[in-house]
C-alpha cells in the first residue's frame, strides 16, 4: 500500500472521486457537492487556515487502486484539555490495515506539530458541516451530514478511538401536534406585550443576521472551543443562504424589540443536491432552481435553535416554536422535521427536542485518539446550564 499527499490538481479529483465504488448501490447515498469539500482545502475560502493548517493523503493499494483517503488539521482555537487535532473526510474500504495506515499517518503528522490527541471524524471548520460518523441511522444525510457505511465505527474503535460524546439527531412529523406544556407556556408570555416573533425576511436579511450573531454568541460563546462567531462572518453565511431560504421556517423572538431567542431553519438541500452527481456548474445551477420551483421537498431540516442565558427557564422556548409551527402546520409544505445534530453533553437541549414529540433519528460519534495510551480518557463533559 502507498500513501501520497494530496498536493496536485488531479490528486484533488482523485480525492473527490476515491469514495464513490464504496457506495456504488447504495441508494442512501447522497454524493456531497465538489465544490463543497474542495472550499474546505482552499485557503482562500477557508478562514481557519489562519488560525491552523491542514492536509491530505490518499492510499492506493499495491495494484494501484485508491482504497482510502483521510485529511488531518490543526486548529489552534480548538481548545481541549490536551492539544487535539482533527481528523475527517475519511473513507475507507473494509480494511483494518489499510484504516491503520490513514490514521497512522494522521497521528505522526499532528505528533510533529505539537498535538496529543485526534478527534473524529471532524471538519477544518463549522460544527455545522461533516463532524462525527454515523451509528445508528444510515438513511438519506441531510446537507452537510457525513454519512458512512456501518463498518467505519469497527474501524475506528479496533484502532483505538473512544466515543468522546455522542451527536444525537432529533426527527418529527410536521403534523404532529405538539406537547400540551408548549401550549401552556406560549398562552402565558403571549400575554406579555414585551415579547414578539417575527420570521425572517430576506429584505431585511442583514439585520436578522445582526440578531442571530448577537443570539449565537450570547447563548453558545461560552461553551469554549472557538465557538464565537464574527458578524462579518454571519452577514456572509446569510447572503449565501438567501437562494434557499423559505422565510416562514426561520424565526426570532425579542423581549423589548432586543433578540433573545432563535430558530433557524432551511429545507432539506440534499433532496435536490441528489440529482447533480457532486457538480454545481452552470447546468447544475439551472436545475438546482428548476427543482427548487418546481420539484417536492418534504423535509426541513432544524440548523440552530437557541435562547440567550437570561431568558432560559421562562418559556421563550416554547413561545417561540409554537408561533413558528402555527405557520408552518398551516402551511402544509413540508411532512418531515429534522433536527441537526445535539452533544449528549447539552441535556438542557436536548430535553427540549424530546419534549417536542421527536424520536432519536440518528446518531453520529465524535471520536478522541489520546496519543499517550496510559493516559485516563475522559468524555465531553456536561454543560451545566
Amino acid at each position: 500500500m502507498q500513501l501520497i499527499e494530496v498536493n496536485t490538481p488531479g490528486l484533488h479529483k482523485d480525492f473527490l472521486s476515491m469514495p464513490l465504488p464504496i457506495y456504488q448501490g447504495d441508494k442512501e447515498y447522497v454524493r456531497p457537492l465538489n465544490k463543497d469539500i474542495e472550499e474546505v482545502f482552499d485557503p482562500q475560502k477557508n478562514k481557519f487556515f489562519k488560525r491552523g493548517e491542514c492536509t491530505r493523503w490518499l492510499l492506493k493499494d499495491d495494484n494501484g487502486q485508491y482504497i482510502g483517503r483521510i485529511a488531518a488539521f490543526v486548529n489552534r482555537t480548538y481548545k481541549q484539555e490536551q492539544p487535539t487535532g482533527g481528523i475527517g473526510f475519511f473513507e475507507c474500504i473494509n480494511s483494518q490495515e489499510a484504516a491503520n495506515m490513514l490514521f497512522n499517518r494522521c497521528k505522526e503528522w499532528l505528533a510533529e506539530r505539537g498535538m496529543q490527541a485526534m478527534d473524529g471524524p471532524i471538519n477544518f471548520g463549522e460544527r455545522n458541516k461533516w463532524w462525527g460518523l454515523v451509528i445508528k441511522g444510515f438513511y438519506s444525510p441531510l446537507y452537510g451530514m457525513n454519512y458512512n457505511p456501518p463498518y467505519y465505527r469497527e474501524l475506528f474503535e479496533n484502532y483505538g478511538f473512544c466515543i468522546y460524546y455522542n451527536q444525537l439527531c432529533f426527527a418529527m412529523s410536521v403534523k404532529d401536534q405538539l406537547d400540551k406544556k408548549f401550549y401552556d407556556r406560549h398562552a402565558q408570555l403571549s400575554q406579555d406585550a414585551a415579547y414578539s416573533v417575527r420570521h425572517i425576511e430576506i429584505k431585511n436579511i442583514e439585520q436578522y443576521a445582526h440578531d442571530f450573531c448577537t443570539i449565537y454568541n450570547k447563548a453558545f460563546a461560552t461553551h469554549g472551543e472557538g465557538k464565537s462567531l464574527e458578524e462579518k462572518t454571519v452577514q456572509k453565511m446569510f447572503q449565501t443562504m438567501k437562494p434557499v431560504i423559505d422565510e416562514h421556517l426561520s424565526w426570532f423572538a425579542y423581549h423589548n424589540n432586543e433578540p433573545i431567542a432563535m430558530w433557524v431553519n432551511l429545507p432539506d438541500l440534499n433532496q435536490y443536491f441528489k440529482h447533480l452527481n457532486g457538480k454545481f456548474g452552470i447546468i447544475e445551477k439551472l436545475r438546482f432552481l428548476f427543482m427548487k420551483f418546481n420539484g417536492k421537498c418534504n423535509r426541513f431540516v432544524g440548523l440552530v435553535f437557541g435562547v440567550i442565558p437570561e431568558y432560559r427557564s421562562k418559556g421563550v422556548d416554547a413561545y417561540l416554536i409554537i408561533e413558528g409551527a402555527k405557520v408552518i402546520q398551516t402551511r402544509k409544505k413540508y411532512e418531515e422535521y429534522e433536527m441537526e445534530w445535539i452533544g449528549d453533553f447539552n441535556p438542557k437541549m436536548v430535553n427540549i427536542a424530546q419534549n417536542l414529540g421527536t424520536k432519536n433519528s440518528r446518531t453520529l460519534a465524535t471520536y478522541r485518539y489520546l496519543f499517550d495510551r496510559q493516559k485516563e480518557f475522559k468524555r465531553k463533559p456536561l454543560l451545566e446550564r
